[in-house]
């Protein structure tokens, strides 16, 4: 069985393109045209992006409250996550109107993050790499999932090194 490859934007803050942390970079490099990265301007709205968006079949990737609506991917064919700091992206969000009402898909893994490339990460606040892992695991993709999760741990620096050793922090 063919798998219908659901397309992933990274609707991007700036200050993420300069960041050696920022896995974004690596959901592009792994996903190739499956994936782009889009740089969020609060002036500027990103026309295709909002275009795609009131065409349909698209989904925000974004924590929502307890009973919010969950992960059920049913006729979406591209999904936008926002790829910046917990601060950032809760201010992008609230800057961008044509994010206001496009269907949420509230990510219910269990499990902790992973990612340690900076400090005062939510306990269970995914990574935009760890997001685009389960999306593509919800949309059936399993072997993308895999390639991304292999090249997302080598990434990553082992547990136990200091932080503030990569740049950018």
């Amino acid at each position: 069985m063919m798998v219908q490859r659901m397309k992933i934007t990274l609707l991007t803050h700036f200050k993420e393109f300069e960041k050696r942390s920022n896995t974004g970079r690596l959901v592009i490099d792994v996903l190739g045209s499956a994936a782009e990265q889009v740089c969020w301007d609060r002036i500027n709205p990103p026309v295709r992006l909002v275009e795609e968006i009131n065409a349909g079949g698209v989904a925000l990737i974004y924590p929502g409250s307890v009973g919010e609506a969950g992960d059920d991917m049913t006729g979406i064919r591209q999904v936008v996550l926002i790829d910046g700091t917990w601060h950032e992206a809760r201010k992008i969000h609230q800057r961008s109107p044509y994010l206001q009402n496009i269907r949420r898909i509230c990510l219910s893994r269990g499990e902790k993050s992973v990612y340690n490339l900076r400090k005062n990460q939510k306990e269970f606040g995914l990574c935009t790499a760890e997001c685009v892992i389960e999306v593509l695991r919800l949309s059936g993709d399993i072997a993308a999932a895999e390639r991304l999760q292999e090249q997302f741990l080598a990434f990553i620096r082992p547990p136990g090194v200091m932080r503030g050793g990569v740049q950018g922090h």
